[in-house]
């Protein structure tokens, strides 16, 4: 696996209290864990355009050259970059991604009416793996929720907290490394979202949370499809948006990533050996615009949080993949966010959630 694990009394220790964590919404109405459950038409609120009720108001072991290109970040285009295995992942992780990674979280937690899984855990789970954790926010939440759980979340980034629950620990990890838990390390469950930019080999990635999954354990995965759509035709106003998710994905494709794997977990999940595989899709609105007012409200969020992901984006897969200039990236960033808050364009995200069970009989 190659994890670097937290030292005690580094940035990274976990045996401090717990942290305070955010407040979960009230349940939806109408959520659900079927094989495919889908919003399937989000109707426009044609009678108010206005933005005025916005919502907006352990020990290392490892060598000093790893230790310090961990720590050894990269500056480009005034944002700050992961130093440990450089370019595996091309957004940021300063303070700005953070904000926007936490922003993310809240939007999930407003999806799934305040849950932070729809995998029908039928017992208290005792190792949970959080797969990308980022700013720790899901494994924090999570270990909250279930304080006889050890929760272990890996990133490339040490960007998590020192303040946790004590059942939590933090590795610096490469997901797409070959993982070296032992048998006797096999997790409950499994959690693993909106990872879509940092994996070259799907498949290889399921194939990996099967083995170190306890018999009768769930993995789950929750990815956005990076694709705006609309089922009205405003999506024609949106000329620029059009243009630069296609250049995003191109971009992607050519640097080994699939941006839009979402509507392949499930079918990669039943080819790895999981049973009991099951699909949720929900269309996720960029903007107020939907009639329904929890969806107006989390359009609003979604809104903001696309907003904030267009820089990043752009600076990493058109500046760093395809070459453009800053400026470059400047002009298109202003045209794509101009069309993003055009109240007149009704778009929205296809979210995936995913989950399955790796079978009673199964050999550890």
């Amino acid at each position: 696996m190659s994890a670097v694990p937290a030292s005690a009394s580094g940035p990274l220790a976990s045996d401090a209290q717990p942290t305070t964590t955010l407040q979960p919404p009230a349940q939806h109405d109408g959520e659900s864990t079927g094989n495919l459950q889908s919003v399937l038409h989000l109707e426009p609120d044609t009678g108010n355009t206005s933005d005025s009720d916005s919502a907006f108001g352990g020990n290392s072991t490892a060598s000093t050259s790893i230790a310090s290109s961990i720590l050894n970040y990269e500056y480009s285009n005034g944002r700050r970059y992961h130093g440990y295995r450089s370019g595996a992942y091309i957004l940021p992780n300063d303070e700005q991604e953070q904000d926007r990674l936490d922003l993310l979280h809240h939007i999930f937690l407003l999806i799934m009416g305040g849950k932070l899984y729809d995998a029908p855990l039928a017992h208290p789970p005792q190792r949970v793996l959080d797969i990308g954790t980022g700013t720790g926010i899901w494994a924090i939440d999570f270990a909250d929720e279930h304080p006889a759980a050890e929760v272990v979340g890996t990133d490339l980034s040490p960007i998590q907290p020192t303040w946790v629950p004590p059942n939590v620990k933090f590795y610096i990890d490469d997901a797409e490394s070959e993982w070296v838990y032992s048998a006797d390390e096999q997790f409950d469950f499994i959690h693993c979202r909106t990872m879509s930019g940092s994996i070259s080999d799907w498949d290889k990635l399921v194939r990996q949370c099967y083995a170190h999954t306890q018999p009768g354990g769930w993995v789950e995965f929750q990815e956005p499809l990076a694709q705006c759509e609309s089922d009205d035709g405003t999506m024609d106003m949106a000329k620029n948006m059009m243009n630069w998710q296609t250049l995003c994905h191109d971009a992607a494709k050519n640097w080994g990533r699939d941006i839009r794997a979402g509507h392949t977990l499930k079918q990669r999940m039943v080819d790895a050996g999981f049973t009991d595989v099951h699909e949720k899709v929900v269309k996720i609105p960029l903007g107020p615009w939907p009639k329904d007012p929890k969806m107006k409200e989390i359009g609003r969020y979604q809104r903001e949080h696309m907003a904030m992901g267009i820089e990043p984006y752009t600076l990493g897969l058109l500046g760093k993949v395809c070459g453009w200039s800053e400026a470059e990236c400047r002009v298109m960033i202003a045209k794509v966010v101009s069309d993003i808050r055009n109240r007149a364009v009704h778009l929205y995200i296809r979210f995936y959630f995913v989950y399955g069970r790796k079978p009673e009989s199964a050999v550890h």
